[in-house]
């Protein structure tokens, strides 16, 4: 593994096998801990005092396990890149299908989260629509909510999770038990699901 960038508190390894490996230090972590994910790939969570060495160390020591989990995520996006029509397309192909999301999303997006936020009682800022690989959304400090294009990939009832999820981070900016419970209440009562069921069904779908 290489050296790549730092990111406040994380760093960014490239793997031969896997690609990227995000090595990340949080405060709040008190043993090392592994997640593979579409959207970010695999994250290493270590103390905030640990060396990033050490989470390196660690994922060499689960290598195994890790290889397995992410064989069976890496064969379940591809199904559904099959399904969705995203299979095999070059960068320029990519590119395309990216300006046309683009177009759909600003006509769609804005306007759907500003339904749903009359409906469930919240106020935002701005909106904003992005392209990038690492989130399906986003909610600031100041209120404005970023919306990833990519959403226009997803049934209408993923969408809808992922504006829930940044409309319930105006409340609560964090991911403890009151917004999880604020987070289910809304989907259950939007799409008659329930929240853990939701984030599991986006796991199959990866951001191009």
């Amino acid at each position: 593994m290489c050296y790549l960038c730092t990111v406040m508190q994380e760093k960014t390894y490239h793997d031969a096998t896997v690609g990227d490996v995000i090595v990340r230090k949080s405060p709040r972590a008190r043993n090392v801990g592994i997640r593979i994910s579409s959207g970010k790939g695999i994250v290493v969570t270590i103390p905030s005092w640990m060396p990033y060495r050490l989470g390196l160390a660690y994922l060499a020591r689960e290598r195994e396990k890790v290889m397995r989990v992410w064989l069976r995520q890496q064969a379940r996006l591809a199904r559904t890149d099959e399904a969705t029509g995203i299979a095999g397309m070059n960068a320029e192909e990519r590119e395309a299908e990216a300006e046309r999301l683009r177009k759909e999303a600003k006509a769609y997006l804005p306007e759907r989260l500003a339904g749903l936020a009359r409906q469930y009682g919240f106020v935002f800022n701005k909106v904003f629509i992005k392209h990038n690989r690492s989130n399906w959304g986003s909610c600031s400090t100041k209120g404005n909510i970023n919306l990833n294009l990519n959403l226009m990939r997803l049934p209408e009832p993923l969408r809808d999770y992922v504006m829930l999820h940044e409309l319930a981070h105006l409340r609560h900016p964090n991911h403890g038990p009151a917004f999880h419970d604020l987070l289910d209440r809304l989907c259950r009562d939007c799409t008659g699901r329930s929240a853990r069921e939701m984030e599991k069904e986006i796991k199959n779908y990866r951001l191009i």
